[in-house]
């Protein structure tokens, strides 16, 4: 990028290297027993340090804003897969790169060597803000307003390492559209973010409150029209209501979603408008420089070369070639099956990219790539060079082009093989159906559980792994969706759950939808239209004797690709550690949010000084509530707890919550944060005395305190 840093450099190396020696200390602790499991799981996981489902391994996720790499970078990035890896790079649909089978002492190395190519893997993971995706054809699209890209990149840097969204009750997830087709699914994600122009000024539609998994909903409407310097303070005071409010105990409803949901839209935002006082930065103008680096973009002076396939390069132009915006340059997609890239083949292609197109190469939320400012001349032998890397495949985000989640293969929640199954549908469609390589009427995805990593609940047809008991025997099932994903006027949906099959049976799924569709949808009708007009119990009646198991076959109890019969297996994490004082523990990192809260205030943070103080004696409260088993299911809820049990002994705080949220009331400066600094430090000094009262020892050991 011409500029990807907002902070001075040196600022930059010393928190990655912070980070690097934070993790390997915390892993050597973890590994002697000196940190509790659960504990180091929820560190780990913000560090981009994931559980696999094969016990000794992890999987390592990369954190790659709005999906910008480099040539360089992906090479980087495959000899770091083959030197602590398989030797596989997996592209997600969140526009990241994951690599399996990590040794969790080969984790910091790893970071290292993601620092030194200018990629991160902080707050991958975990309860953060997520990887912030957007249209991968931003910068170039022809129909955009304007270049979203400076826009993500300075929302990633702003919620990176900010102290009001590291530990969350769930993850946050934000996605930037170019335009109103909504190519980044804007409307299922927490935040979202849609160019607008309004009498030359520029701003952004807002969505808030979107989600999948197994209870999806499409997000709300929150502003028609927001100025482009209020949407990174609109996404701080809305993590600060989620920090507050939102859910902490029972995780299938700790998210944003949910939270607006119980408290309502308009009452949500009530208490956005309340977070107001507190935000530094009230306006933030984002600097529209901030572009990634094209590199020497080839001249259109190719000399003339026969495509290796002359059918195949055909298609190939009309599904994977685009126009862009730039006259004379288009954008190319490459189709990566299943999302993998194997570490020669990936370094291979880094030098076929060099030769053909700029160096802003972006990853799509299809598990694919795409290319920019090819010039014309230069397609068929980039096409040649794809080809010879078996990348050259039409049918880019066509019905061909199968969205599949790892599933069972690596993944501890995977109920059944989403990869296998993909494999077989994608022959499917090609060898039964290949018209439908070109066409785009339905997408298919697919998803190993609920969850929805394969954003199943977006698609046309989709389904997520299960299972089915028959008699003292399971066999692997999928759940059937339909009337997912998004229009071609940028109207989203979320699928309907129709129906279970047997995982074997699911290719008559894809055969009996594919013909109704044919035959009963109207001329020029869109696929969700149809299932809409049509109803659930259609489909239901359609599919029901695919559901029935009364006559299964012994092979349906074999998964896709696996030559065993079916078992459910949960994978296996890492073992416990000796068991610690958790309530000492939980005051231990009070202590620890006022050291940061110290150091905040040296740098002229008060903001993020505050916040930490704040945090600090929200745990301290919430520590000592745990104590006397009460539950601690929001910080909200904490705040007016507290009194009832505790209130006698800390009489010099006549009204706690108030004496706390005076933060969200109060303009953050050095003087201000001073003083709330120093009522935190009071306010758990005595909290851990009571502690110690309780169990007439000390609560805070010199190990703590380091």
């Amino acid at each position: 990028m011409n500029s990807t840093v907002t902070t001075a450099p040196s600022k930059l190396e010393a928190a990655n290297q912070a980070d690097i020696a934070e993790l390997t200390a915390r892993i050597y602790a973890y590994q002697r027993g000196k940190e509790d499991e659960d504990r180091f799981k929820h560190y780990r996981l913000t560090r981009g340090v994931y559980g696999q489902r094969q016990s000794g391994v992890h999987m390592f996720r990369t954190k790659i804003p709005f999906g910008h790499i480099t040539p360089s970078q992906l090479i980087a990035l495959a000899n770091m897969s083959e030197k602590y890896t398989n030797g596989r790079l997996h592209i997600t649909t969140r526009q990241n790169i994951q690599m399996h089978y990590v040794k969790l002492n080969d984790s910091p190395a790893i970071w290292q060597e993601l620092v030194d190519a200018g990629m991160t893997a902080r707050e991958a993971c975990g309860n953060t803000v997520r990887n912030l995706t957007a249209s991968p054809l931003a910068g170039v699209d022809p129909e955009e307003l304007f270049d979203v890209s400076p826009y993500v990149y300075a929302s990633f840097d702003y919620f990176l390492r900010n102290p009001i969204c590291q530990e969350m009750g769930r993850k946050i997830k934000p996605a930037f559209s170019s335009s109103d087709r909504d190519s980044a699914f804007t409307y299922f994600h927490d935040f979202g973010f849609i160019p607008r122009l309004k009498e030359g000024q520029k701003g952004f539609k807002v969505v808030i409150g979107g989600g999948l998994g197994a209870v999806s909903m499409v997000a709300h409407t929150a502003f028609e029209f927001l100025p482009a310097d209020q949407i990174i303070p609109f996404m701080e005071a809305s993590i600060r209501v989620f920090d507050r409010y939102g859910e902490r105990e029972k995780r299938m409803k700790a998210r944003m979603k949910f939270l607006i949901k119980d408290l309502g839209f308009d009452r949500f935002m009530e208490l956005v408008h309340e977070e107001w006082p507190a935000i530094a930065n009230k306006s933030y103008e984002v600097d529209e420089s901030f572009l990634p680096t094209l590199g020497d973009i080839p001249e259109d002076s190719f000399p003339p070369v026969e495509p290796v396939n002359r059918v195949a390069y055909a298609e190939w132009r009309k599904t994977n070639v685009i126009d862009q915006k730039q006259e004379g340059y288009h954008a190319v997609a490459i189709r990566v099956p299943l999302g993998n890239l194997e570490a020669e083949q990936a370094r291979l292609l880094a030098e076929v990219i060099r030769k053909y197109a700029s160096d802003d190469i972006r990853l799509s939320v299809q598990q694919g790539m795409i290319l920019r400012f090819v010039p014309p001349s230069a397609l068929p032998h980039l096409y040649n060079g794809l080809y010879a890397l078996d990348l050259g495949l039409p049918g880019y985000d066509t019905t061909a082009d199968i969205t599949a989640c790892p599933g069972t293969d690596t993944c501890a929640l995977g109920v059944t093989n989403s990869t296998g199954l993909a494999q077989v549908l994608e022959d499917l469609v090609r060898k039964e159906y290949p018209e439908m390589v070109t066409e785009d009427d339905i997408r298919i995805k697919i998803s190993g559980c609920m969850n929805a990593c394969g954003q199943h609940m977006a698609a046309n047809i989709g389904f997520h792994g299960s299972s089915l008991r028959v008699g003292d025997r399971i066999a692997p099932a999928m759940q059937v969706v339909v009337g997912g994903g998004i229009a071609p006027d940028g109207r989203g949906f979320i699928a309907q759950k129709v129906i279970k099959v047997p995982t074997r049976r699911v290719p008559d799924v894809i055969r009996i939808l594919f013909q109704d569709y044919r035959d009963q949808a109207n001329e020029g009708e869109y696929y969700n239209d149809y299932a809409e007009r049509q109803g659930k119990r259609y489909f239901y009646g359609l599919l029901k004797p695919l559901g029935d198991t009364s006559e299964i076959t012994d092979d349906e109890f074999y998964d896709w690709g696996q030559d065993d019969e079916y078992k459910q297996e949960i994978g296996v994490g890492e073992c416990a550690g000796v068991s610690l004082d958790v309530i000492g523990a939980i005051l231990n990192d009070s202590t620890t949010k006022l050291d940061a809260a110290a150091i905040s205030l040296q740098a002229d943070a008060p903001a993020d000084a505050g916040y930490h103080a704040y945090s600090a004696m929200v745990t301290a409260a919430k520590a000592l509530l745990l104590s006397e088993d009460q539950k601690c299911n929001t910080h909200i809820g904490i705040l007016r707890d507290f009194p009832t049990h505790f209130g006698d002994r800390f009489p010099e705080i006549e009204d706690f919550e108030s004496f706390v949220l005076r933060i969200k009331r109060t303009e953050p400066s050095n003087e201000f944060s001073s003083a709330y600094l120093a009522d935190a430090r009071n306010f758990v000094t005595k909290a851990i005395a009571t502690r110690e009262r309780q169990l007439d020892k000390t609560v805070v050991s010199e190990y703590y305190k380091a």
